[in-house]
């Protein structure tokens, strides 16, 4: 079963009417089958190529070099976190990938920098910053155009979600998943099952299959991120904002089947978070008599510790 594949262009330069079919059929898919592949997205695929190319280099620098990028006590919000350290929610042994993050840089004197502490680079690749930062600004320009037409999707205010997500914590993921012939750990899994934290996930293509989503009837199916494609997923802090009216998407990246299968895979799935003083409060849309509000309010940076703690990136 394919999953829903919308054209950005449809909402950013289409008619008003072709902007509400956009914006329907996007709040309508996530909420059914919880992801969306997106074409026209705006995202160069010459930009996707290089930071893979130079994730490559990245990953194979020694072990000492990579721990050098390493943000001591930083929950894994910056720089390197090392092969089986993260576990997903409920689970005790660790996935099998290393990954490193690239978060927002803000001018000096921003309010929020100090809180988000800067990004640590590998000095051995001294590309990898700016093919990584312009990367994450396209994906967050991006984001904000789709969190748009998912707050018109609800016949909420259009900047709802994209405020919240404005010089938000957001994180570009890249992720290794090195072959598993002589890594593979008893019970251990490349991704295990999980839903993702933040608010959307922007995915762009891996560089092999593995990614399977459990569909709202509970089947799992494989999901490829074709070229020229972003898939999209729902996470907790949009679940948790729109009372489950969107629930958040269970997905994982299974282990190879076949020793043919057993390659190296990378991925980038580019995570929009909100910034961390902004309250995860229900929409006034998604709260009935029929549908009472099913969690507190919370802000972003208390519902961010809590899940690090769960998923072993903070004691």
């Amino acid at each position: 079963m394919p999953i829903p594949l919308l054209s950005l262009h449809d909402h950013t330069h289409g008619t008003a009417k072709e902007r509400a079919r956009f914006a329907a059929a996007f709040g309508k898919g996530l909420e059914e089958f919880g992801f969306v592949s997106i074409r026209d997205h705006g995202v160069p695929d010459p930009l996707i190529r290089k930071t893979y190319a130079l994730a490559e280099r990245f990953f194979a620098l020694p072990r000492e070099a990579k721990d050098r990028t390493e943000v001591p006590g930083g929950g894994g919000q910056r720089g390197y976190t090392a092969f089986g350290k993260e576990h997903a929610k409920n689970r005790k042994v660790g996935d099998l990938k290393e990954f490193f993050h690239v978060g927002r840089e803000l001018p000096q004197g921003h309010p929020r920098a100090a809180s988000y502490g800067g990004n640590r680079w590998p000095t051995e690749l001294p590309e990898f910053a700016p093919a990584a930062l312009e990367l994450f600004g396209a994906l967050d320009r991006c984001a904000a155009q789709l969190l748009e037409a998912l707050a018109e999707s609800f016949g909420a205010p259009r900047e709802v979600f994209s405020e919240m997500a404005r010089d938000g914590n957001s994180i570009l993921r890249i992720i290794h998943y090195p072959p598993l012939k002589d890594l593979f750990i008893p019970g251990a899994v490349r991704a295990a099952e999980h839903e993702d934290i933040n608010l959307i996930t922007l995915l762009c293509e891996g560089t092999s299959s593995g990614l399977e989503i459990l569909t709202r009837d509970q089947q799992w199916i494989a999901v490829d991120t074709l070229k020229g494609q972003i898939v999209v997923d729902s996470g907790d802090m949009l679940s948790r904002i729109c009372n489950e009216v969107i629930p958040s998407t269970t997905h994982r990246v299974v282990n190879p089947r076949t020793p043919a299968e057993d390659t190296v895979r990378y991925s980038m799935p580019f995570f929009v978070h909100p910034w961390p003083g902004a309250v995860l409060s229900c929409l006034p849309q998604c709260e009935s008599k029929e549908r009472p509000r099913k969690y507190p309010d919370i802000t972003a940076d208390d519902f961010l510790t809590q899940r690090l703690r769960e998923i072993g990136l903070i004691t």
